[in-house]
């Protein structure tokens, strides 16, 4: 059975300060990949990895101080604790760089910035 990780028993840090206010966390990992054929084949005998790359976005209501406090060039590091009961998994981006911020707020709603991230590598551990 799967495990479905509960939002309001979640945590996101950044640098290892707890950030409020959360709505979504969103990630992609994505590896350039070619493949190969033997001379005069028509089938892949193998294939060839390259670089990697990491995107993420954070949705916050209203806005995150720790994030809006960053410079362009600023390193830093993004932790999500997932839970559900006693199960625990934790996401960390290392060595995150800013490359785009959003804000919106409709009629009626609150304000939601999108902080769009870069990362060197993303890790998992339970």
């Amino acid at each position: 059975m799967p495990t479905v990780f509960v939002a309001n028993e979640s945590a996101v840090l950044i640098n290892g300060e707890a950030v409020e206010g959360v709505r979504a966390v969103e990630y992609r990992r994505a590896t350039a990949r070619r493949d190969l054929y033997a001379i005069g084949g028509a089938e892949r005998i193998g294939v060839i990895s390259g670089h990697h790359s990491v995107e993420g976005r954070l949705r916050i209501a209203s806005a995150s101080r720790a994030l809006d406090s960053l410079g362009g060039d600023d390193f830093f590091q993004i932790s999500a604790q997932l839970r559900h009961g006693d199960t625990q998994v934790t996401v960390s981006f290392d060595e995150c760089l800013l490359t785009e911020k959003t804000f919106s707020m409709g009629a009626g709603g609150h304000g939601e910035a999108v902080y769009t991230f870069t990362a060197t590598r993303v890790r998992e551990a339970e």
